[in-house]
């Protein structure tokens, strides 16, 4: 099967450190070359991978100020869509810009839907819903207007993560620093049960940091890491005693849950979004709806079993798992066109 893939181009696939949407269509790809398939990815010209690189900018606009990201996102579809007959489907991660080429190109498109920015954008995909064969990453994530192939959950390579049963007396935060996500909730928990909180992330929010966050960090009990790299995070979220994630949104997925099982550490979460659907209760770590919840699941962390963290993640969120369910949704989609 000819294969292209479109990675956005805010971050390098796979990314640096953070870009969770690059990581997936960096996972994808791979594990399609290994199957043998042909594959093209469409990604900023530093990105990594085994398949056939296809790429209009150097770096990341993230990275590099020097152009003007609507440019380079513009230039970057169309490089894909104007070569559209070269391949037998393209698959989207670049949210609802290329449904707009789908009717302008005879080659099938499937988009996996990574979450809604903004319910202004609904009205894109509401347009093409029966051009485009839609992929939701959880069920929480479907909008009740749209119609859907199936869900898909991400996964990773287990490989990547290494188990650990022993851990280490801290608790950790990893993820994007924003109100949304909640570390003044995981600051709070780590303060009010005595554990060290290590938190590791990009800072989206600057003020949100400067003002609620930075004055917490002493060095000591509250530290941040930054953001870290793949060999860091792995060691990080293989140590932790737990993996706080106090969303306060409906998440549409949690690659740090994920990612956390798989090293076998639990994760105490707010119930919301996609949580229910990546976390067994009270076998793989807690779903919590307030501080007081979380602090008595902080208490019970002993009752989780690591090994059955990773076996959860394994079974459910691997690679493998996830590129078959692509390869049956893109025959799918192919033969139906």
């Amino acid at each position: 099967m000819k294969i292209a893939i479109l990675s956005p181009i805010a971050w390098r696939t796979p990314p640096e450190s953070y870009g969770p949407w690059e990581q997936v269509a960096s996972t994808i790809t791979e594990g399609l070359v290994k199957r043998g398939h042909e594959v093209s990815l469409y990604a900023s010209g530093n990105s990594i991978t085994s398949a056939k690189l296809k790429a209009t900018c150097n770096l990341p606009y993230e990275t590099d100020s020097s152009g003007d990201p609507k440019v380079s996102e513009c230039l970057h579809i169309s490089n894909l869509m104007e070569n559209a007959a070269d391949f037998d489907i393209i698959h989207n991660h670049f949210d609802f810009l290329p449904l707009t080429y789908s009717r302008l190109i005879k080659t099938p498109m499937i988009t996996t839907i990574h979450g809604f920015s903004s319910p202004k954008i609904i009205p894109v995909y509401k347009k093409y819903d029966a051009t485009v064969a839609y992929i939701s990453i959880s069920n929480s994530d479907r909008h009740k207007d749209l119609t859907y192939l199936e869900t898909i959950y991400h996964g990773v390579d287990p490989s990547l993560f290494s188990f650990r049963k022993n851990k280490e007396d801290y608790l950790l935060y990893f993820g994007r620093i924003h109100p949304e996500k909640g570390l003044h909730i995981a600051i709070e928990i780590a303060e009010k049960s005595g554990y060290n909180l290590k938190i590791a992330g990009l800072i989206q929010d600057e003020n949100y940091f400067q003002t609620e966050i930075e004055p917490k960090i002493n060095g000591s009990q509250i530290k941040y890491l930054g953001n870290l790299g793949k060999e860091d995070r792995n060691n990080v979220l293989g140590g932790a005693k737990a993996l706080l994630h106090p969303i306060s949104f409906e998440e549409p997925f949690g690659l740090s849950v994920l990612e956390a099982m798989m090293c076998g550490t639990p994760v105490i979460a707010f119930s919301k979004g996609s949580m229910p659907e990546l976390i067994k209760d009270g076998i793989t770590g807690f779903l919590v709806h307030d501080v007081t919840e979380a602090l008595f699941a902080v208490q019970n962390l002993h009752q989780i079993n690591p090994k059955d963290c990773k076996f959860h993640a394994e079974t459910n969120f691997s690679r493998d798992k996830m590129i078959d369910s692509y390869v049956e949704a893109y025959k799918k989609v192919i033969e139906n066109f």
